[in-house]
């Protein structure tokens, strides 16, 4: 089992922690009309607040992973020494990110502008990454092994 196949677990068990909270929710019948124990509502509140502790930290583990995919990307552009920016691949992912966005009832334009956000990030490691490649063929101890 590799890393993102534990993270992809661990946000599948998040996920349920989550409708789980949700249900409760639900049972506990905030609809009108129906009176309110306010302690009940703070021990709600404590737990939806550690499932948004626990989604933010599968987010985190999650944009690292990614990260690291991409820098991978990256270094393989630089050693063929392709483009930083892929304007079709970008566009594919944001028609791709959209449907998922729609199928999951979030805003398509919250998660475009997320995703701009993170792929010039990306962009922009990308060019670091090129430039230390390409001043690494340039130096003098051209030949020997580089870490």
């Amino acid at each position: 089992m590799t890393i993102l196949d534990v993270r992809l677990r661990r946000i599948e068990l998040l996920k349920k922690d989550y409708v789980e909270t949700l249900q409760g929710f639900q049972n506990a019948q905030f609809q009108r009309g129906h009176p309110v124990d306010t302690r009940d509502i703070g021990t709600q509140l404590s737990t939806f607040r550690q499932t948004i502790d626990n989604i933010d930290a599968a987010l985190i583990h999650m944009l690292a992973e990614r990260f690291r995919c991409t820098d991978q990307v990256g270094l393989l552009k630089a050693k063929y020494q392709l483009p930083a920016v892929d304007k079709e691949r970008e566009q594919r992912q944001y028609e791709r990110l959209t449907r998922l966005a729609e199928e999951a009832n979030l805003d398509p334009g919250f998660v475009e502008k997320l995703m701009e956000f993170v792929i010039s990030e990306v962009v922009q490691r990308h060019r670091q990454i090129a430039a230390v490649e390409e001043a690494a063929s340039h130096s003098p101890a051209e030949g020997f092994p580089r870490n």
